[in-house]
């Protein structure tokens, strides 16, 4: 079969998930992130930034 992989806007969405997979028996994990959503959060936005070209190079002689 297939594996779904579901990105919940919120707890309502994701505890209506829960509640439907439950109540049709499907079975799913749940995997909860060991690292803070704020920490989470500031990465993906620098990765974006980085793809954006936004960044700035030091050079060793200046620190």
């Amino acid at each position: 079969m297939e594996t779904l992989i579901v990105h919940p806007d919120n707890k309502e969405q994701l505890d209506a998930l829960k509640a439907f997979m439950k109540a049709f028996k499907i079975s799913f994990e749940e995997n909860k992130s060991v690292y803070d959503p704020e920490f989470v959060a500031k990465i993906q936005k620098s990765r974006v930034q980085v793809k954006n070209g936004e960044t700035r190079t030091v050079n060793i002689s200046d620190l």
